[in-house]
């Protein structure tokens, strides 16, 4: 990755992961794409269409794929977790035929059982996927969440012993949500609050920072609540978006955006992202 980030966004792919993806991508000036190629909010596993996986690979548009928000990987509920297991497989095989560089899993919860089980449970059957994952092969990028809940990780410092689970697995990354962060307890509405948040996951995670969630927060931080909102509009500001850009440990990292609202509020906070890393790379 070049020092630049390129910025983009969650796209919609109706009409086609490609057809519909990069005409979306086109319209809301995306630099790079994420997209779901299965239900989000259900467990149906979607074969796709290898027409559209073509062409969506052969536009050479950077790309991630974000799994299914049901998966919890530290659920008790033994379907729960063979309908996980099952789906980020699926996601893994599908994001590898059309060339994405990672997908995204939401980090999980005990739900009603300990952090200490939970964390066996995922060692025990996400480290098999990983080791499944070929060398070209995308990368599972842990996206830690808002905090609510029995979370297993929400904070930079619950990343050490979620990934010392996986064995610090190589292929093994991290994306960092910048609302759920915010939400957590990270104060990344001010310059200093950026720098040690990025610092504190650079040296626990050195190296395994895949994509940023660019996102700000409807709530205050360290509300538990994860509601995103359009870039400056909320109570993270615009501002910190030019630290987070500017700091060495995001240099080159994907910024993708998942605010509300439609094409002109994504082309919107697209471009205000664009304007924040151009003048700080100036």
């Amino acid at each position: 990755m070049t020092s630049l980030s390129p910025i983009g966004g969650h796209v919609s792919v109706t009409g086609g992961l490609a057809k519909g993806g990069l005409r979306y991508a086109s319209d809301i000036g995306a630099e790079m794409i994420q997209v779901f190629v299965t239900n989000p909010r259900g467990w149906a596993l979607a074969v796709g269409d290898p027409a559209q996986d073509a062409k969506l690979l052969e536009s050479g548009v950077l790309s991630f794929v974000h799994a299914p928000y049901l998966v919890n990987m530290g659920s008790p509920s033994a379907e729960t977790l063979e309908k996980s297991v099952a789906t980020v497989r699926h996601n893994l095989l599908r994001g590898h035929a059309i060339g994405a560089k990672g997908v995204v899993v939401h980090t999980g919860s005990a739900v009603s059982q300990s952090r200490d089980e939970a964390l066996r449970q995922l060692r025990e059957h996400l480290l098999p996927l990983l080791d499944e994952i070929p060398d070209d092969g995308p990368d599972l990028l842990l996206e830690p969440m808002a905090g609510q809940g029995a979370v297993l990780c929400a904070t930079v410092q619950d990343l050490e012993p979620y990934l010392a689970a996986l064995d610090w697995h190589p292929k093994a990354g991290v994306c960092f949500d910048t609302c759920h962060a915010f939400a957590a307890g990270h104060d990344l509405s001010t310059s200093e609050g950026v720098k040690e948040t990025l610092e504190a996951l650079h040296a626990i995670a050195p190296g395994r920072l895949k994509l940023v969630h660019a996102n700000d927060s409807k709530d205050v931080c360290d509300s538990r609540k994860d509601r995103h909102e359009n870039i400056g509009s909320g109570h993270i500001g615009a501002e910190p978006f030019a630290d987070m850009l500017s700091h060495p440990v995001m240099a080159g990292v994907p910024f993708c955006i998942e605010t509300p609202g439609g094409a002109e509020k994504h082309r919107e906070d697209i471009e205000a992202l664009k304007k924040l890393r151009d003048r700080v790379g100036s």
